[in-house]
């Protein structure tokens, strides 16, 4: 069987978090979308990964000449990942389903104290805290992780239909 030469095509674009799927400039933060025609049996075209990044400018200290990036930025949707498991907008409604008396429930993601901390929002009319223990061991049981339960007055959480608020920085 003769030797078949194929061209090694890998590439990735990054492009702005919203739908508009402009590209964004050196530097600037955009979501990571792949194109590689490594495998055939398996050929990725603008693969949108999800994931934000920024281009690095210049050259590798090692020498390398590839396009850099300055790793994982966060997510373009909503999904996040908190201590290595994925939290899905959907678990959150999820939650809010199991507790009737929430009326609205926004997540929100922090790492201010050097750890990742979530705490979920949510409005209670006449903010009865009687069913704390409750939600705490629901959100424990559907997402497999820990959170603080903040109780809003109603109308207080914004209407933006944002369910997964993730704050943290990762600039160090």
């Amino acid at each position: 069987m003769p030797h078949r030469a194929r061209e090694n095509i890998s590439m990735a674009n990054y492009y702005d978090k919203l739908e508009t799927r402009h590209h964004v400039a050196p530097g600037e933060v955009g979501e990571v979308v792949v194109t590689s025609l490594f495998n055939t049996a398996y050929t990725m075209i603008r693969f949108g990964t999800g994931d934000l990044s920024a281009v690095l400018p210049g050259q590798s200290p090692c020498g390398r000449t590839n396009t850099r990036i300055k790793g994982w930025m966060g997510r373009a949707d909503q999904t996040t990942k908190v201590k290595g498991m994925f939290v899905h907008p959907s678990q959150i409604a999820t939650i809010a389903s199991r507790h009737p008396k929430i009326s609205k429930a926004r997540l929100v993601v922090d790492n201010s104290s050097g750890f990742d901390r979530m705490t979920l929002n949510v409005e209670i009319a006449g903010n009865d805290s009687s069913c704390i223990d409750a939600i705490v061991a629901t959100v424990r049981d559907i997402t497999n992780l820990r959170a603080d339960i903040a109780f809003r007055p109603p109308g207080e959480l914004p209407n933006d239909g944002k369910v997964i608020d993730d704050i943290r920085k990762f600039d160090q």
